[in-house]
């Protein structure tokens, strides 16, 4: 079938040609709390306006600032922080600006409340696993190596003892070169094998253990680096010192993976072993007695100077949703010895406590567990703020907002949620891309505001029963 006249005179959108390779390997994803990047406090732990990606909550976030050098002075133990404020007010922000003071290297576990609630595992294990999730362990290990980039690698063949027809190696000789000199190094016949099994060849950074002889190849000399915008390589400078040197390795896990590592031993490295453990990918309850035997271990390399424990933090938003057994559960965990930083949050008044029939309580957490806790009210965001956001948002998701959008924006902010003027920004740059545009115009806006309806205004229409056959249900 032949298309119409009306067909195909519509007018065509102007769509920009997808991205190039090099703009596509570049690309992160962008997530909702990008531009946070801390509390955003001046040395007097006062609040900065727009510091660190942070708009208003001046109180909360001072707030924070406190608990923060509480966590560093180690006197907050068995004590939690609890977020209360309306929905869209900041409460995860705050959280995660809270883990990022304390250190970018410190666990941050966050969960939801209903997340307990599983069919495979207990609740409580739920709460216990998240709780040894965020409880990082920081292995520092001294080894003597050899480091450089490799310039000769030659094996040494002799005739084999054993029988009179064919050759093995006897021995290796690798050449390495760091900034300060070159050294041929005499290596075993096992060292060989692992230099083949890693694929190394000239060219390659490597640093073999002088106990063990483990080789690891850390990468491609960058002066082999060509000018491809995509590379299948990764490209590290020449070692600086010496060939053989004293190497410190730092390694991070946390306890919920050495409980997880424990309680699930792999059964063999063949193809049969990988697919069995596929098939049975079930969640595994880690026992008690396997969690003492882990805190034995990790305290012995305490002791020992070699590990280092770097408590982080568990936010549980939506806390309300947990029932009575986790909230008792949650008062043991917060009076263990090794306990995170906890950090709770809701939007509930007085609600009525889960798992319970007449017990009504602030938030819906039970009163012991509420006199653990330091409150923390966020408030609703102002015209004002919400134009801050706005343009916060836009730099970091790389959209240009013309004449009047950010006002027009933080008005529809104000008048329904923070959530649903950002909502509006990507499909309004959608919008004006079709349209031809660089930038995004109050007509695209308004545009988007039809399409979209907001929280308050679809409510409304259902109470003006602005949805038929709704009566007859």
């Amino acid at each position: 079938m032949k298309p119409t006249a009306s067909a195909s005179a519509a007018p065509a959108h102007n769509a920009p040609l997808p991205p190039t390779t090099s703009a596509a390997a570049r690309s992160s994803r962008i997530a909702p709390h990008s531009h946070i990047k801390g509390l955003g406090l001046n040395n007097e732990g006062l609040a900065s306006s727009g510091a660190a990606g942070f708009v208003g909550q001046t109180e909360a976030r001072e707030a924070c600032g406190v608990v923060v050098e509480l966590v560093k002075l180690r006197k907050f133990s068995g004590r939690a922080l609890l977020l209360v404020g309306a929905p869209g007010t900041g409460k995860t922000a705050l959280a995660l600006a809270v883990a990022q003071d304390l250190g970018t290297k410190v666990p941050f576990c966050p969960m939801v409340g209903s997340e307990v609630y599983s069919s495979e595992v207990k609740k409580t294990e739920v709460l216990a696993e998240a709780f040894r999730r965020a409880i990082g362990l920081r292995i520092k290990e001294t080894k003597t190596v050899f480091e450089g980039e490799v310039t000769e690698l030659t094996p040494v063949e002799s005739e084999n003892p054993l029988s009179g027809y064919g050759k093995t190696v006897s021995r290796v000789i690798v050449g390495l070169k760091t900034v300060r000199g070159t050294k041929q190094c005499i290596m075993d016949p096992s060292v060989y094998e692992a230099i083949l099994k890693e694929k190394i060849i000239v060219g390659d950074v490597i640093y073999i253990e002088q106990n063990g002889g483990a080789v690891k190849r850390v990468g491609r000399s960058d002066a082999y680096a060509s000018s491809y915008d995509l590379e299948s390589e990764t490209y590290v400078p020449l070692p600086k010192g010496d060939v053989f040197k004293k190497k410190e390795l730092v390694q991070d896990v946390t306890l919920g993976d050495l409980d997880a590592a424990n309680a699930r031993p792999q059964g063999g490295q063949d193809i049969m072993s990988v697919m069995g453990s596929l098939v049975k990918s079930g969640r595994t309850e880690v026992t008690e007695k396997l969690r003492r035997e882990v805190n034995r271990v990790v305290k012995g390399y305490v002791d020992q100077g070699v590990a280092e424990v770097v408590p982080g933090v568990v936010f549980i938003d939506e806390v309300h949703m947990l029932d009575i057994e986790c909230f008792t559960y949650l008062n043991a965990l917060l009076e263990s010895p090794m306990a995170p930083t906890v950090i709770l949050a809701t939007n509930r008044g007085n609600a009525l406590v889960r798992g319970t029939t007449d017990i009504v309580s602030p938030h819906g957490v039970p009163v012991d567990l509420l006199d653990r806790c330091l409150i923390v009210k966020t408030s609703t965001y102002t015209r004002d703020e919400v134009g801050k956001v706005v343009q916060i948002r836009a730099q970091v998701e790389g959209l240009k907002l013309g004449s009047g959008v950010q006002e027009k924006l933080a008005e529809e902010g104000e008048r329904s949620s923070l959530r649903y003027a950002l909502q509006l920004l990507a499909p309004a740059s959608i919008a004006a891309t079709l349209g031809g545009r660089s930038e995004i115009e109050l007509e695209d806006i308004h545009e988007m505001s039809e399409l979209f309806l907001d929280a308050k205004t679809s409510a409304q229409n259902i109470g003006e029963g602005g949805f038929t056959g709704g009566e007859s249900l």
